[in-house]
């Protein structure tokens, strides 16, 4: 295949939201669909430097294109953050608060009232502060930890288990949160305890379990909004009511060690949710849910995730993206190494059609597959609702996209499904050493529609057609 040089645009992501996540709507596919009140200039807020990035065809020669979206920002972790693990060791350095001192019993009542005064002290505190959740199961109702706080840093160490009300009575009218922590910088939230969302109530109640029923909010277990230098680890979340992890309009973040679970048929279960966030690496992680283990929406940018085992669930997406005719853009998206098994897809970008704007400068590496529907996905025609949607002109442009070292078994017979967009066809797709077959060492088959300038490089099986 003749390449020419192409120079493609990109623009940097410029997007500057004041208004607390905990008052703003939030639609979960529509997810950078705001007031317009808040919103700067759309050309400046979705803006890319068309100087930012060599040229295609530059990339190409030189093998660079790995390294290009696995640049890492210059406004990276504190050191004081990264070594805030040391205080722990030393209680002299900080200061400690417990949440039982603040009236907490730990004994399945209500601990909400509680938890609320311990963190208005530890939010209050100068210097390092350390909030320990000792060994008991403490139930809670919807509360808002919110920032900005006095503290240099602030620890919150989940040792026990924390509990959501399965009284649906108690989340009130915006059913949207379970736990959030807002606008808080410097915060590192671990200790290896439990989150436990007890979505069943959640999961009867659903349009998608039970179609006679109207479609209703359901919280998220623990939501992060306009937070900066975060780290979360060694916490099991699990049951969410909704997703269980959500990040949203967050910066500089580390989320590691985590065990994410609910069942597979729970719906909307997210495991981790990254939304307008940018520099996050996620690692080292296992999440099965009964949706996808990792769902990356707009406003997104420099996202990385490495060693992350799926299943059950919907795999690693890029999207949903373009919902109700929004603009939606995504960019400098790393997989790098992944173990995925019976999910309902592998790695997947979804853009509804009416979309605009683009997902871009995205590399799914050294991933394994057993017995993956759709384990290589683009879905232009993405829709998820009851009635078929609507033929339109416009979509989300997908262009730039990595798929290196990809092996294992599909459960469908098309390993490789390309579906773009007639109107918008993907753009400068790179298959290199992908060996993706049928159970049974049967063969598989790839569909790759409107997809310009496609290049396969080592073995690659199967092949677009």
């Amino acid at each position: 295949m003749g390449l020419q040089r192409y120079v493609f645009p990109f623009f940097l992501i410029i997007m500057s939201f004041f208004v607390s996540c905990y008052s703003n709507s939030i639609h979960e596919e529509v997810s950078v669909v705001l007031d317009h009140n808040h919103l700067v200039d759309e050309e400046e807020a979705f803006g890319y430097d068309s100087q930012a990035y060599p040229s295609y065809v530059s990339i190409l020669e030189d093998n660079k294109f790995g390294d290009l979206i696995n640049q890492t920002t210059d406004d990276n972790l504190p050191p004081s953050l990264k070594s805030f693990s040391k205080l722990l060791e030393n209680k002299a350095a900080a200061t400690w608060l417990n949440v039982n001192d603040f009236g907490a019993k730990g004994d399945g009542t209500d601990d909400t009232e509680a938890f609320g005064k311990a963190w208005e002290v530890a939010c209050e505190s100068k210097g390092a502060v350390v909030l320990e959740v000792p060994e008991k199961n403490y139930l809670l109702k919807p509360i808002r930890f919110s920032g900005p706080c006095r503290s240099l840093l602030l620890a919150v160490q989940i040792y026990g288990s924390i509990e959501a009300s399965d009284d649906v009575a108690d989340y009130g009218k915006d059913r949207r949160y379970w736990l959030m922590f807002d606008h808080v910088q410097n915060l590192l939230v671990q200790g290896g305890g439990t989150i436990n969302g007890n979505g069943k109530i959640w999961w009867q109640n659903s349009c998608k379990i039970n179609k006679t029923l109207p479609c209703t909010k359901a919280p998220t277990a623990i939501t992060f909004c306009n937070c900066k230098n975060l780290v979360v680890k060694d916490l099991k979340v699990q049951d969410a009511q909704k997703m269980h992890i959500s990040f949203q309009k967050c910066r500089n973040v580390e989320a590691s060690n985590l065990i994410v679970t609910a069942p597979e048929t729970s719906p909307n279960t997210d495991g981790i949710h990254v939304t307008n966030t940018q520099n996050i690496h996620m690692s080292n992680s296992v999440i099965g849910t009964g949706d996808d283990c990792i769902s990356i929406v707009s406003g997104s940018k420099k996202v990385e995730a490495t060693d992350i085992t799926c299943g059950p669930g919907h795999g690693i997406s890029i999207g949903s993206l373009g919902a109700g005719n929004s603009k939606a853009y995504v960019s400098d998206v790393t997989i790098n190494g992944a173990k995925l098994s019976g999910t309902k897809n592998g790695v997947r970008i979804k853009t509804w059609q009416g979309g605009s704007g683009s997902a871009s400068n995205i590399k799914f590496q050294n991933i394994e597959m057993d017995n993956v529907v759709n384990p290589i996905i683009i879905d232009q025609y993405y829709c998820d609702q009851d009635k078929p949607c609507k033929e339109q002109d416009s979509a989300v442009q997908v262009e730039n996209v990595v798929y290196e070292n990809i092996r294992g078994t599909s459960a469908s017979k098309e390993a490789i499904k390309l579906d773009c967009s007639k109107n918008f066809p993907c753009e400068r797709i790179i298959l290199e050493d992908i060996d993706i077959k049928l159970e049974r060492d049967e063969a598989s088959k790839a569909l790759c529609n409107n997809v310009q300038y496609l290049t396969e490089i080592g073995d690659v099986y199967p092949h677009c057609s």
